[in-house]
């Protein structure tokens, strides 16, 4: 399942550089001046997984593959950018082809960088983009409704077409009293129809601190007001300083990386956490394949079923879906391997109403 993250906010807050740390290449032009990332830069970063290093131990896995995270880089927006300025039209079509959000909000003080806005203030920020995302999720609704609510009259059948209608009309009330989509209360069942509508005010945010390298593990007053303001917005918030990450992307020794993460006082790299909780955001569930060439991390949704786990893998998989040979994490470690796992009756045979647990062990039988 491909999945990403978009990094937003407001130009010269730091988002190519942390961008370019993710994913550690120069890919995103870093310049001070805004609306240098003229079109979105995307790169896949792998999600580290402990486990997965565990269970390759054990098997004698030749290879170990991680599942990965798509990072998008998407250029500053501005003020005005639901109407056009800044080419925010052009860049806010970009984040709405996005599963989640990574907010980067700028909490440092220099001179030598220049504010769109004049000086540092991350609430007033925060609410420049929140505003200006939501603009474009009501003026996308109200184009929209008027076009769904006419063919339903001559197809008053379409119970599909009925719930995205009731689901627009609800998100827009929401959206017209300043709130956004994603506090809109949908039953489990209509989650997908939901997530269809493609409401960039939907998707699950998690805000990054940006700070000097003398605040990366003390924070600062902004940042306390952002963690205070992402708290409220039931969303999660991060402290990091981009300007440490690019260093430590540009050590090749890992040693090096944590002895230098180290000497400032940190106990990991502010982009392990950002992957993480980024991974974190989307929902999904991990489970692994593994045997003697390699052992693989895969994701997949929360309560998705054996075979739609198998169709992560391949279609055919979950085409010609027969079993599950599944092994809990915890008990393949703790027996000692498959083998162990099977002679101890800790493998089971699951069939297609299985629901995936998160670190599940599969072996996929399939016939097509």
């Amino acid at each position: 399942m491909g999945f990403n993250c978009g990094i937003v906010g407001l130009p010269n807050v730091g988002k190519s550089t942390l961008f370019n740390a993710l994913t550690q290449t120069v890919a995103a032009q870093a310049a001070n001046y805004p609306f240098c990332t003229i079109e979105p830069n995307s790169g896949r970063v792998a999600v580290y997984d402990e486990r997965l290093e565990v269970i390759a131990k054990i098997a004698g896995s030749a290879t170990i593959i991680p599942t990965t995270l798509e990072v998008v880089d998407i250029a500053g927006l501005v003020k005005g950018a639901s109407t056009g300025e800044g080419l925010g039209n052009q860049f806010l079509g970009h984040i709405r082809e996005v599963d989640a959000i990574i907010h980067m909000v700028r909490c440092f003080e220099d001179e030598n960088i220049t504010h769109v806005e004049g000086s540092v203030d991350p609430l007033r920020d925060i609410g420049i983009i929140d505003t200006e995302l939501m603009l474009s999720d009501m003026e996308s609704l109200e184009r929209r409704l008027p076009a769904a609510q006419k063919r339903l009259k001559s197809n008053a059948q379409d119970s599909d077409l009925a719930l995205q209608i009731q689901l627009m009309e609800k998100a827009l009330v929401l959206l017209q009293a300043g709130t956004p989509a994603r506090f809109l209360k949908v039953d489990a069942d209509h989650k997908k129809t939901f997530k269809s509508l493609q409401l960039i005010t939907a998707k699950p945010v998690l805000y990054v601190c940006n700070v000097g390298e003398e605040e990366a593990v003390t924070g600062n007053a902004f940042t306390q007001n952002v963690i205070a303001y992402a708290k409220d917005q039931g969303a999660e918030a991060l402290i990091i300083s981009a300007a440490i990450e690019a260093e430590v992307a540009n050590l090749e020794d890992e040693a090096e990386k944590q002895m230098f993460l180290t000497d400032l006082g940190l106990s990991e790299s502010g982009l392990s956490k950002v992957i993480r909780t980024g991974h974190n955001l989307l929902e999904r569930l991990t489970f692994f394949t593994v045997g003697p060439k390699e052992a693989r991390a895969w994701t997949t949704f929360l309560s998705a079923k054996a075979p739609q786990a198998a169709g992560e893998i391949h279609t055919d998989f979950e085409r010609g879906f027969i079993c599950a040979e599944t092994v809990s994490y915890k008990d393949y470690v703790e027996t000692g391997g498959e083998q162990a796992a099977k002679a101890q009756g800790k493998m089971r045979l699951e069939g297609k109403e299985y629901v995936v647990q998160e670190g599940d062990i599969f072996h996929f039988r399939f016939n097509v």
